[in-house]
């Protein structure tokens, strides 16, 4: 899909290249380095947003946006909790794709995986789809198109995965923080949000009872063939 605001933007054009690009090699790369793969992602994504946009370099974190983050994490959470239902029961492969997600929760210690979220993956994806895409495209479109398009552009990023429950649920997350973000919604509270929703989904409270890892497990026979990821 060609956008005329990518068009006449060739830094966003370059940006969005390198992104999707880097989302191909983070997901489908040998599964067992999926998080160094992903951290080195969020890092190289995050800095190109810092480097762009002198006001990402000053953001201050304050109590209001650590409350405003964590009340639009817990949003989004009951939104996850409903379409996890709907998924497994609607999606041809949507319980296996659900489950193949929550694998990788195997590769890695939580207290490490905890780190990578919360210091560079998490503020990362905000800095760069919310921050760099997403201004861009609402600078061109105006709020309500402008946050459409940097939704579908984040969700689109993870069609290399060929897990469309994964490519769904990016869709919704994308659109739920680009609404925010076009909203007015401070750039501090989003980076809480995603920070705070990614952990707590993922290795607190998953949205369905998941199998805790066992020493030595690795991912499922789906995900060391496809190399699919959260």
């Amino acid at each position: 899909m060609r956008l005329r605001g990518s068009a006449r933007d060739p830094l966003l054009a370059a940006a969005l290249t390198l992104a999707y690009g880097a989302f191909d090699a983070t997901f489908n790369g040998p599964p067992s380095r999926f998080w160094p793969r992903m951290t080195r992602t969020g890092m190289t994504l995050g800095s190109l947003a810092l480097a762009s946009d002198d006001s990402l370099r000053r953001l201050r974190f304050t109590r209001r946006d650590a409350a405003a983050g964590l009340g639009s994490a817990a949003g989004l959470y009951a939104i996850f909790r409903v379409g996890d239902f709907f998924a497994r029961r609607l999606m041809p492969k949507g319980a296996a794709e659900i489950d193949d997600i929550y694998d990788l929760r195997s590769l890695r210690p939580r207290s490490e995986l905890a780190a990578r979220l919360a210091l560079i993956i998490g503020p990362a994806e905000e800095l760069f789809w919310r921050g760099f895409v997403g201004r861009r495209f609402i600078r061109t479109y105006g709020p309500v198109k402008g946050a459409g398009l940097g939704g579908a552009t984040y969700g689109g990023a993870h069609l290399v995965t060929g897990n469309a429950t994964l490519t769904a649920a990016a869709t919704v997350a994308g659109l739920y923080w680009g609404g925010l973000a076009a909203a007015g919604v401070r750039m501090e509270a989003l980076i809480v949000s995603h920070v705070a929703w990614d952990i707590f989904i993922f290795l607190i409270a998953p949205t369905t009872q998941v199998a805790a890892p066992s020493a030595g497990r690795g991912p499922s026979p789906e995900l060391a063939a496809q190399g699919t990821g959260a």
